[in-house]
């Protein structure tokens, strides 16, 4: 009797429930401190760009005020023709922003053609591929901007895109296409062509989504290039400087000795932001190949303990 009722207290005892901690360290997604930072921070001046031109009044504007320090009327002061510095601060972000982000973009999807359409294809067209990646390795890329820049002269941001996006996809193809050279003879990729899928699904279904990361890594940095070299090309008068930018109030504040004067407040919140953004960019990038990288993660995790 004593048996029976062990048996019957053991069936009808609480079951097993699976850990509810382990099934959501399981599913849970890797946090990186600096992936945090970093979108918050380029979260920021992507908002401003987007919102605060509408927010702020005409750059352009003359007050009368002319180089006053910051007031609650002029935030950051206004500069030698009295204009208001916070509101050429917050314009100029959509124009640093546009060119960073769009030169980027057209020099990451050339780096793919590039690298990743050569790598996989192979030879004579590889090698051409090859071929032009190292001549545009080779040259000096700042130097090349800055030539190619004081022969075009456009109102637009178009040419300064361009220009940009011609001299940072070299590298970023070099890259890729080592990768897909040690992708393309994996045995989901013969699988794929034993099968007759077409050359363009295959880059883009089997190998790319495998280098997306690296994808993801040359994007941020070729912003981050962008953004640098337009603001180089501004304070070098060779951008248009007609145009509200970071780079533009940089030149203007050295034209017209800000420094010397003391007026800080002319060119160091462009210069600020400037750092801040790519400062987020790479805190974006760090912490990306965090979460992706499972050794890193790893080893953060290990350093909190």
């Amino acid at each position: 009797m004593s048996v029976q009722a062990t048996v019957v207290g053991l069936s009808e005892g609480p079951t097993l429930q699976p850990d509810a901690g382990a099934r959501a360290r399981r599913w849970a997604f890797p946090r990186s401190a600096r992936l945090t930072i970093g979108l918050v921070i380029v979260g920021f001046f992507v908002l401003m760009a987007v919102v605060g031109p509408y927010l702020v009044g005409n750059p352009l504007t003359f007050h009368t005020a002319m180089l006053h320090a910051p007031t609650t009327r002029f935030l950051l002061g206004t500069t030698q023709l009295g204009q208001d510095v916070f509101a050429q601060l917050v314009v100029g972000s959509r124009g640093t922003l546009e060119v960073g982000f769009l030169a980027a973009a057209v020099a990451t999807v050339v780096s793919i053609v590039v690298g990743i359409g050569g790598g996989y294809v192979g030879g004579r067209v590889d090698e051409l591929m090859s071929l032009v990646s190292n001549v545009f390795l080779v040259i000096p890329s700042l130097p090349l901007v800055i030539v190619v820049s004081a022969y075009v002269h456009s109102t637009s941001l178009l040419p300064l895109i361009l220009v940009i996006a011609l001299t940072s996809w070299a590298a970023s193809a070099r890259v890729l296409r080592a990768q897909t050279l040690s992708v393309r003879n994996r045995e989901y990729v013969l699988a794929a062509r034993a099968s007759g899928e077409k050359v363009w699904r295959i880059v883009i279904v089997e190998i790319m989504p495998n280098e997306l990361a690296i994808i993801a890594s040359q994007l941020l940095f070729s912003v981050i290039f962008a953004i640098l070299t337009a603001a180089s090309l501004a304070f070098l008068g060779l951008g248009n400087i007609n145009s509200v930018s970071w780079g533009s109030m940089l030149y203007f504040a050295q034209n017209d000795e800000a420094l010397s004067s003391g007026a800080w407040w002319w060119f160091v919140p462009p210069g600020l932001c400037i750092a801040l953004l790519g400062a987020g960019l790479a805190l974006i990038n760090f912490g990306l190949d965090e979460v992706v990288n499972p050794r890193l993660h790893t080893a953060t995790r290990r350093r909190a303990r």
